[in-house]
């Protein structure tokens, strides 16, 4: 894996340093119900679907705010609801996942739905339940308010219009120029045929089809689709644009230039909810203070895995994760963790049926007989953790002489060994803190111990994993190592 992806996987595990969100927009709730087709009706020639099971997930603005909490910010929504069961089921939802919902309601107006009906991967029908654009119009005023009073406390605003009615051109000016004076970043998903009034965001990410309406190019034709497109982010005051190009991959563009980034090849489901995806990437990394390469690259791969879900469904961190397949080549430096990316990087090897190996030592004076146990540990999995002892820990257990070598050289040179794919240090006087937390399948240990003597055997044991006593290289440890180093010290004397 090259260093870039490395800095990629510590950007996602890091949460992107949980930043405080702030997503407007048209809300909405989809629902579907799924089935299979076993006949056609007798009364007309339509389709008889046998309803096996239901479900509802949030929709436009909400399910960018599923996206952000999934990969770890802090995040805050508004919008418009019907004050009915829809807005209800969506507060519900949005809760459960951690995002702070602020909806306005608007009783008599409903809140948006699409009914999906689904056979097996196949759309049979879709029911919509809009509102009209002007039902929200009173509403604007208290919609503002509340937005401009959250901005403040925001590292970074998307606007999701849907053209449903939330984001009303005096809406978007309005957060657009309060949000410039905070210097606070904007990035837009636009909709509509006119793209002025985001005129002074950051960036807004249009798909080809969507940019096609605005310009009037065929969005088949790229090159002159583009080069309408990097005239555009002059004219808006963009300090980029992000096009989506569906299965050709991403373009950014600037007044001075263009950037294509290919598509990640995937088998396409579903492309609900795909671009709320890349928004909510685009979003996180701009809040994270990374450059637009890193945005889209990243929101490529995440784009490649909702679609190949079926329905609304947003990322997840450890997908995320998971996606970077080669991450046993780390370098060492992308090895040695704390606790809580070492836990975000167990759980994308688990996204990918990866089986994890745990072993613990002082490693003082790495010798034949670590490098023996740790080798063998590798081949009972697919992963193996390497639990150090911190310097205090080591000095609880071995005397106020040891260590030989600082707990962070010690967790490095583990770190460079192949067969090692993370390293962290505990503090404790044993790892089982860690181990609860990591849930190894395996839990490696020497074999001069007995199955009774090793910490954390029947924890492990307990959630199905198992234990495994390897045997030791005789003749080799770290006490003899240090006996012999002094006796030759002695002669030279």
């Amino acid at each position: 894996m090259s260093h870039h992806s490395s800095h990629l996987i510590r950007l996602v595990e890091s949460e992107f340093g949980k930043p405080n969100v702030l997503v407007v927009g048209d809300v909405m709730l989809d629902k579907y119900v799924w089935g299979e087709v076993e006949r056609i009706s007798p009364e007309a020639p339509v389709p008889v679907l046998r309803t096996e099971r239901q479900s509802q997930h949030p929709g436009g603005a909400a399910n960018v705010a599923m996206n952000l909490a999934g990969l770890g910010a802090r995040v805050t929504l508004m919008g418009f609801g019907g004050g009915d069961d829809d807005q209800h089921t969506l507060e519900t939802l949005l809760a459960k996942a951690g995002v702070e919902c602020s909806l306005i309601a608007c009783p008599g107006v409903p809140t948006t739905s699409k009914l999906r009906v689904l056979a097996g991967h196949q759309q049979l029908l879709r029911l919509d339940n809009d509102p009209r654009c002007a039902d929200f119009n009173d509403s604007s005023d208290a919609l503002l308010q509340s937005v401009l009073g959250a901005l403040p406390e925001a590292a970074v605003v998307v606007l999701s219009d849907y053209g449903k009615g939330a984001l009303n051109e005096r809406v978007c000016r309005s957060i657009i120029a309060e949000a410039r004076r905070l210097h606070i970043p904007m990035v837009v998903d636009p909709k509509g045929s006119d793209f002025t009034r985001y005129r002074g965001a950051t960036t807004i990410c249009p798909n080809a089809k969507e940019l096609a309406t605005v310009t009037g190019e065929a969005p088949g034709d790229l090159k002159w689709l583009l080069n309408a497109g990097q005239k555009m982010v002059a004219a808006l005051n963009l300090q980029y644009m992000l096009v989506t190009l569906s299965e050709r991959g991403m373009a950014i563009l600037r007044q001075d230039s263009q950037t294509h980034v290919p598509a990640a090849a995937r088998q396409v489901f579903d492309v609900s909810g795909a671009g709320d995806t890349v928004v909510a990437v685009v979003a996180a990394c701009i809040a994270a203070r990374m450059p637009a390469e890193v945005a889209v690259q990243l929101a490529n791969v995440a784009a490649g895995i909702v679609i190949g879900k079926v329905g609304t469904v947003p990322i997840e961190r450890e997908e995320l994760l998971g996606a970077f397949a080669q991450d046993s080549e780390l370098d060492g430096e992308g090895k040695v963790l704390p606790l809580e990316a070492l836990r975000a990087r167990v759980a994308g090897w688990r996204a990918r049926g990866l089986r994890v190996v745990f072993a613990n030592g002082c490693f003082d004076l790495l010798h034949v007989g670590h490098i023996s146990l740790l080798e063998q540990a590798r081949r009972m999995g697919d992963r193996l953790i390497v639990a150090v002892n911190s310097d205090r820990s080591v000095r609880a257990l071995k005397g106020r002489r040891r260590p030989m070598v600082r707990e962070q050289e010690r967790a490095q040179v583990l770190a460079a060994l192949s067969a090692v794919d993370a390293v962290v240090i505990f503090d404790d006087a044993t790892p089982l803190q860690l181990i609860e937390a990591l849930r190894p399948d395996v839990l490696v240990k020497g074999g001069d111990y007995a199955e009774h003597e090793v910490v954390g055997a029947a924890e492990v044991k307990g959630w199905g994993g198992r234990l495994e006593l390897v045997p030791l290289v005789a003749g080799h440890g770290t006490s003899a190592l240090i006996e012999n180093s002094q006796e030759h010290v002695g002669v030279r004397a």
